[in-house]
């Protein structure tokens, strides 16, 4: 069973094996359509997309953020309809980083099912290696998809305010440094950070080729950023929770899990004027 991430050659090995699906999850925020284009014009044979709006978001009301969660009922369904299983071995990619299929990886370990994987280096390292790609239009068998739910994975805006004074417990934010500190915001409509937060842009657990850090980098530069901070008192977020659990990937993968998802983000979090707001690096 893979619960991290899985290279280009194993996967290739499990394309015919049923017990194995794939998604891709390709998503260009900027031009929300694109993933879905670029399935179509090719990918990993027997892949089924999903889109992060219609499959990996829930409704909007406006202040819970761009892409808030949704209920664990409607995320089983849809996961469901994907054909998965209770067992099946689930592998997703993107485009190069994972930071959309992250997104999945994190939902479907918080609806409890830990067969679940990152293609290392996505679509990019599986054309690398020369592996075949498809355009086929895929079909699959929609299955019941049983959810466990673990809420503990996760924390509410009202949580992450209340223990803001609290130096047990450590928020992360993973954008860039500029969106952190305020000075270049192109997405939300207030900029800065959560205060008392620290910044690992999520882009640092890779290496220059998108794939991830050897575990013994990965722990170390995370053991600098968290210290002796319980893992459980580890808070990770990002401008919409999508970014936010390619951090969470990136200890799970190091040996350092049990960190938890502020899921809404800064972009829930910056909806309340009544919320604190911070700038520059404090």
């Amino acid at each position: 069973m893979f619960t991290t991430l899985v290279d280009a050659a194993t996967l290739a090995q499990h394309l015919q094996d049923p017990a194995w699906v794939v998604l891709d999850a390709r998503f260009d925020l900027a031009a929300p359509e694109k993933g879905e284009q670029l399935y179509r014009e090719g990918h990993v044979p027997g892949a089924r997309y999903v889109h992060l709006d219609r499959h990996l978001s829930g409704e909007k009301t406006g202040s819970n953020g761009r892409h808030p969660l949704p209920s664990p009922e409607v995320a089983a369904a849809r996961f469901g309809a994907l054909g998965i299983a209770p067992g099946t071995q689930v592998v997703l990619y993107d485009g190069d980083t994972g930071m959309y299929a992250a997104r999945g990886w994190w939902m479907l370990r918080w609806l409890g099912h830990t067969a679940v994987a990152v293609l290392d280096g996505g679509f990019a390292a599986w054309q690398r290696a020369g592996l075949p790609v498809s355009t086929a239009d895929e079909t699959w068998t929609p299955v019941a998809f049983e959810a466990r739910v673990s809420d503990d994975r996760h924390v509410p805006a009202a949580d992450v305010q209340a223990h803001l004074e609290d130096r047990s417990r450590l928020l992360v934010d993973a954008r860039a440094n500029d969106r952190f500190r305020g000075e270049n915001e192109t997405i939300d409509p207030v900029a800065g950070h959560i205060p008392g937060a620290v910044n690992r842009f999520f882009q640092l657990n890779l290496t220059p080729e998108k794939t991830f850090k050897s575990t013994g980098d990965l722990r170390a530069e995370w053991a600098a950023i968290v210290g002796g901070t319980d893992a459980s008192r580890v808070v990770m977020y990002c401008g919409s929770g999508v970014t936010a659990c390619h951090n969470l990937l990136a200890l799970e993968h190091a040996g350092l899990p049990g960190a938890r998802l502020f899921p809404g983000s800064w972009s829930e979090w910056c909806a309340s004027p009544d919320r604190p707001r911070a700038t520059g690096d404090a």
